[in-house]
């Protein structure tokens, strides 16, 4: 039986982690017309739920996200403080794009059969109509309430079944990051024999970045901070370079040759990630994600025109892409590096922990048991 209220965090307005309240007697969602009801298992942390609740989008913050900011909320003055879409956010909003769980109930034109079954959410919310890279128009979690409470209403078509014997607490490591990952390297056209440079890949998408080209049979040169090599090159990366190096250009140069990378996956941002351009052979992709360093960076036009570069950024994954991941899962070919797992009342904890980058991988809020006994599998 689904109750009328539940847990929730809930998001109260743009600044620092007091605004985030647990609320327990929330009224629980009824599906709309081609809805599904979910009953959170789990709900991953993820770099936009702190750019939306800071403000950080807004377009007059220049500065990265640092730690301050991830705690304080956005520099006093700054405007425009609407989510990825340039919209103001309403409040009170449920945060909470990557979910994990299990469909209790179905709205209009869904067929009730799909109740039961256990699932992962594609974050994207798609219309349809509009062309090819420009579907996506919003986020679960940023435009409609996501999945840190107890249940969440998705749409039908978002709420793909997964048939693996696989907790939610690791399944919901996999949306957000995972499927931003595998639409760079789909974009970027990414084929075996690629030579690949991830940047930033101890995070949630660089991790992914590492396994998922891999998959593709890449070469992976790994960036990140040096206590994290081990884990990264265990995930698949040949090759390391320490974040703190003075030069990391040299440092890759040194591997790989002058101009040698066919592809560079950018995650952080940043001046110095025009500056890596350099590496990149002629007819090269730079394909990125993230400006958690900062949004602005200064560029050599002359590098992108004359070697016939490619410059691609990722916010909105197609839903095949998503697809392609859930296959990869059942198959068994990846896994979500979860870190640490916090109940659903310490979120405010978990984004501390997620500010201060001590980890590698994920953080997961876990929000109700899990039991495996029935899970169906391929």
């Amino acid at each position: 039986m689904i109750p009328k209220t539940m847990h929730a965090m809930v998001l109260t307005g743009h600044g620092g982690l007091d605004k985030l309240v647990h609320q327990k007697d929330w009224p629980v969602p009824s599906p709309g017309p081609g809805e599904v009801l979910v009953k959170v298992g789990a709900c991953g942390v993820n770099n936009m739920d702190l750019n939306a609740r800071t403000g950080w989008y807004g377009s007059t913050v220049t500065e990265g996200m640092t730690e301050q900011v991830a705690l304080e909320g956005a520099p006093a003055g700054a405007t425009d403080l609407g989510n990825w879409n340039r919209e103001e956010f309403t409040f009170p909003r449920i945060q909470g794009s990557a979910i994990a769980g299990t469909i209790v109930a179905v709205g209009e034109g869904t067929e009730p059969d799909r109740v039961g079954q256990r699932v992962m959410v594609d974050p994207v919310l798609r219309d349809e109509q509009l062309p090819f890279q420009a579907r996506g128009v919003g986020s679960i979690g940023s435009d409609t309430d996501g999945g840190f409470a107890e249940y969440a209403a998705v749409p039908a078509s978002s709420a793909i079944q997964v048939k693996a014997k696989i907790s939610f607490v690791e399944l919901a490591g996999f949306p957000v990051s995972h499927n931003t990952a595998e639409e760079m390297l789909a974009r970027a056209n990414v084929q075996a024999g690629d030579k690949v440079v991830v940047r930033g890949a101890g995070g949630g998408v660089g991790t992914a970045l590492v396994q998922l080209a891999r998959i593709r049979g890449a070469t992976v040169l790994a960036i990140a901070s040096a206590e994290k090599e081990a884990e990264v090159r265990a995930l698949g990366a040949s090759e390391f370079v320490a974040r703190d190096v003075e030069d990391q250009t040299a440092a890759v140069v040194s591997v790989f040759g002058r101009r040698g990378v066919g592809v560079l996956c950018d995650v952080v941002g940043g001046e110095s990630s025009m500056e890596m351009l350099s590496l990149l052979r002629r007819g090269g992709r730079f394909v990125t994600s993230g400006a958690l360093a900062g949004p602005f960076a200064r560029v050599d036009l002359r590098e992108i025109i004359y070697k016939d570069l490619q410059i691609l950024g990722i916010a909105s994954p197609e839903i095949e892409t998503t697809a392609n991941l859930v296959r990869y899962i059942e198959a068994g070919q990846i896994t979500a590096h979860v870190d640490r797992v916090f109940p659903l009342t310490q979120l405010r904890e978990a984004q501390r922990a997620f500010a201060e980058k001590k980890f590698i991988g994920k953080l997961v809020i876990q929000v109700s048991e899990d039991d495996l006994s029935g899970c169906p599998v391929l």
